[in-house]
């Protein structure tokens, strides 16, 4: 595994993990709308199995046990412990639902056992992505179908873009990243995905631009709204790395900047922003 996944890894076994349990309501209600999309391209049928890849807290996993009833199932994964702990808590009893603690990539899963292989944003850190879906694939069945949703670039997504455009002055620049490198836009060259999913076995690629103006923070005031928008801005997410090591009165020129980006978003109980993914689907080549 690249040295650059290691840190993936290992940062969301530890903080980001727990950051994210923390923030999980704001997060999934963030994420929500382009859940609910890929679960329709998806279109999970009563009595089938759906391999969750990256489940996170759970959400997406329990929207769609609620599609396949009592008669299916679905098995959540993710590397986060501190997250499949908090999936664990929210599910209710008697839900066709389990969750694990492993890597999708290389764990071991039971062989053409799943309908289908679904994601919420949790493809996109695989070290290398090929190997990872050819290895997703074995547990599939012939015809499977593949559904997921993942962020297209970093400059179409405003709840990125506005606050680390924000710190431009304050924090010193910094090369860009590897846009194929493990990270929340690895993904957001259709092409790549296309690439990817073809030589791990797949057919039938379709990729379509998903849009939608998401909530950010959460308060009970305009205020309220943004002060919690630049709170998780701040803890979750990659200006909080970028961060983590600044002196004090860097986080805070940081905190005011940030906010004043925020200030010009529309909403009231939430900072309303962009946000861009691709939605992706394809089947298992019949084998």
């Amino acid at each position: 595994m690249a040295e650059e996944n290691v840190y993936q890894v290992a940062d969301w076994k530890g903080q980001s993990g727990e950051r994210w349990v923390a923030y999980q309501a704001r997060l999934d209600a963030m994420m929500a709308v382009f859940g609910q999309a890929a679960i329709e391209a998806a279109a999970p049928a009563t009595g089938e199995r759906v391999l969750d890849v990256g489940c996170g807290a759970g959400a997406s996993s329990l929207d769609l046990a609620a599609r396949v009833g009592a008669g299916g199932h679905v098995l959540g994964v993710d590397i986060s412990a501190p997250l499949i702990g908090r999936a664990r808590a929210l599910a209710p009893q008697n839900t066709p639902v389990l969750f694990q603690v492993a890597d999708a990539s290389s764990t071991e899963l039971p062989e053409g056992a799943f309908d289908i292989l679904f994601s919420r944003f949790g493809v996109m850190f695989f070290d290398d992505p090929t190997v990872a879906f050819a290895h997703m694939r074995r547990a599939l069945k012939p015809g499977a179908r593949v559904a997921f949703v993942c962020w297209r670039s970093m400059a179409e997504n405003d709840w990125v873009r506005l606050p680390v455009g924000a710190m431009k002055g304050i924090l010193p620049p910094t090369a860009p990243p590897d846009p194929e490198a493990p990270g929340p836009f690895s993904f957001g060259d259709q092409g790549r995905v296309t690439r990817i999913l073809t030589a791990a076995g797949f057919t039938d690629v379709a990729i379509a631009p998903f849009d939608a103006s998401i909530p950010f923070g959460k308060g009970g005031t305009r205020d309220a709204a943004l002060d919690d928008a630049v709170k998780m801005t701040l803890e979750v997410g990659p200006l909080a790395r970028a961060l983590a090591d600044q002196p004090d009165d860097i986080r805070a020129r940081a905190s005011a900047a940030v906010r004043a980006v925020f200030a010009d978003c529309p909403g009231e109980r939430s900072v309303m922003i962009n946000g861009a993914a691709w939605i992706v689907t394809a089947r298992n080549a019949a084998s």
